[in-house]
């Protein structure tokens, strides 16, 4: 799969033989300013990244667990579908590059599976906790320097008092959590080449891979999203939680993606459980404590920190 230039690349290097760079492409993709950094990409993703499942805890107690994931990713599919066309991508493709798209595909499905069947059994912090141990190995795999060793040290301090969780009860439970913390991963390595083809490619690679990810939790997910097809207002919200959850985020973690290292993508996602407690408090009114305040501080100093590696 690493034997010279795939066809993913070349999809998204036509245009910059006119002279327009990855993140120009990107940019014109969603119709974003072409100069906006790919940080800012990520703060859109990490802030849809909470209001999804939002949306979905409200659904849990109307629509199966499983069902509310499979409403999530098809109306996520169906969005890229009419948006992208994204088979034409993935006819054309050598297969080396269609399991690529393949097996992200596969990762989606069982991801969103595991992460919504954990959040049912678990509080949402402890999930979250969980989940970033991944990307905290793959920052540390990829730091370069003692400065960005130190940047993660601080994140992960910051991140330790914002979530404080601990291992006890639920067994099923924290197995689901940890499964979908190495699914995460994968996520994170196989999104990241995609994202590495350009823009264009990158978007529509996601968009095949989200049409996989529909086939795979099919079997399992359909026939409990069933009783939301008989009211429109459950209909909606399994719409919105899609785009919220797996449209909106996945594309913006596409932009960033093309423009960052694996490594510093890894060390933003310590954002993440800072973005959750800044939500809670704007939209929920959960006033943060004096740890939470300082493991945001931390988190926001180990990303100030950090430097992306020549």
């Amino acid at each position: 799969m690493d034997g010279g230039p795939s066809v993913l690349q070349d999809y998204g290097m036509a245009s910059h033989a006119a002279g327009v760079s990855p993140g120009d492409r990107a940019g014109r993709v969603v119709g974003a300013a072409p100069r906006l950094p790919p940080h800012a990409y990520f703060l859109v993703s990490a802030v849809f990244h909470y209001l999804g499942p939002a949306f979905a805890v409200l659904l849990f107690a109307r629509v199966d667990v499983l069902g509310v994931a499979w409403l999530r990713i098809a109306s996520a599919a169906v969005v890229f579908a009419a948006w992208r066309r994204p088979w034409r991508l993935f006819l054309r493709l050598p297969w080396r590059d269609r399991t690529v798209l393949i097996a992200l595909g596969a990762v989606l499905g069982a991801m969103n599976a595991c992460f919504y069947l954990s959040i049912a059994r678990l509080p949402l912090a402890t999930v979250g906790a969980i989940e970033f141990m991944g990307p905290i190995a793959l920052a540390l795999w990829g730091m370069r320097s003692r400065r960005n060793a130190v940047a993660v040290a601080l994140a992960v301090a910051g991140v330790y008092l914002l979530t404080s969780f601990r291992l006890g009860g639920q067994p099923v439970g924290f197995a689901l959590a940890f499964a979908n913390c190495a699914l995460f991963v994968a996520y994170i390595v196989l999104a990241h080449r995609i994202a590495q083809s350009g823009g264009r490619a990158g978007v529509d690679g996601l968009g095949a891979s989200m049409l996989i990810a529909l086939l795979v939790i099919m079997p399992v997910g359909l026939t409990g999203a069933l009783p939301a097809f008989k009211s429109p207002l459950l209909l909606g919200a399994g719409v919105g939680v899609g785009i919220c959850s797996s449209v909106i985020p996945y594309v913006t973690d596409q932009l960033a993606m093309a423009r960052l290292s694996r490594g510093t993508y890894a060390l933003l996602l310590s954002l993440l459980p800072a973005t959750a407690t800044v939500i809670g408090l704007v939209v929920l009114r959960q006033v943060p404590s004096i740890g939470d305040i300082a493991g945001i501080v931390l988190v926001i100093a180990g990303i100030a920190i950090h430097r992306e590696s020549a």
